[in-house]
């Protein structure tokens, strides 16, 4: 289905649900890549859900996108642009209220489905702002704690469950970097699954089985 004219540039899958409002998975994909990606998985998940994939919005030459700026620099190797990546996660949930509203669907069954750079945004929205998203699967990423609301250890996250996963042979986002989330999220009484798979910097059929039975259950 072509997409509204909304804040970001997206593709969605509508919901099979016409009898009330759909509950929604938002999907973030990693950096270099686009909304085509993550889509791949979208005939294998809950036809009640509405999926809609998100274009970040940074180019990146010759093709691709990212959500923020990765720099490589020979003095302090690879970093990240915490300012961007600010933007960006303040242009996600203002398009997912967007979405909400053009397409009908349930502001209080909101699922964050990210990869990588999206799941970095995934959790920072989810700890910063816990009243936006009821699920988040979080795979091949990490806590980035410098792009987090100040204050984020006093929200309310009663509401909030997280499945996290990652590859224990990844050599883009180190797994030790993966391991913290759990830590964190226990400390902050947050519902949670982590799980490790023996792959590198992707999602095999074993992770997919997982995070789809994981997310049927609770939506």
């Amino acid at each position: 289905m072509t997409t509204a004219p909304l804040s970001l540039e997206h593709i969605i899958r509508p919901s099979n649900n016409t009898d009330k409002k759909a509950p929604v998975l938002f999907m973030l994909h990693g950096y270099g890549s686009n909304e085509e990606d993550l889509f791949s998985f979208a005939s294998e998940l809950p036809p009640e859900l509405c999926i809609i994939s998100v274009r970040a919005p940074y180019v990146l030459q010759p093709f691709g996108h990212a959500w923020y700026a990765i720099n490589f620099d020979a003095q302090n190797g690879k970093w990240s642009d915490d300012e961007q990546a600010v933007l960006s996660r303040d242009k996600i949930i203002s398009f997912m209220d967007e979405a909400c509203e053009t397409y009908g669907l349930d502001t209080d069954n909101r699922t964050l489905l990210g990869f990588s750079q999206g799941t970095i945004l995934s959790y920072s929205i989810a700890l910063s702002y816990p009243s936006k998203v009821k699920n988040v699967i979080a795979l091949s990423g990490y806590i980035n704690q410098g792009i987090l609301l100040e204050g984020y250890a006093n929200n309310d996250f009663s509401n909030l469950q997280i499945y996290a996963s990652h590859g224990q042979v990844d050599q883009v986002i180190p797994v030790e970097w993966a391991q913290k989330a759990p830590e964190i999220m226990t400390a902050l009484d947050i519902d949670h699954v982590y799980e490790e798979f023996p792959s590198g910097h992707g999602v095999i059929p074993q992770n997919f089985y997982a995070l789809k039975k994981w997310l049927t259950d609770r939506i």
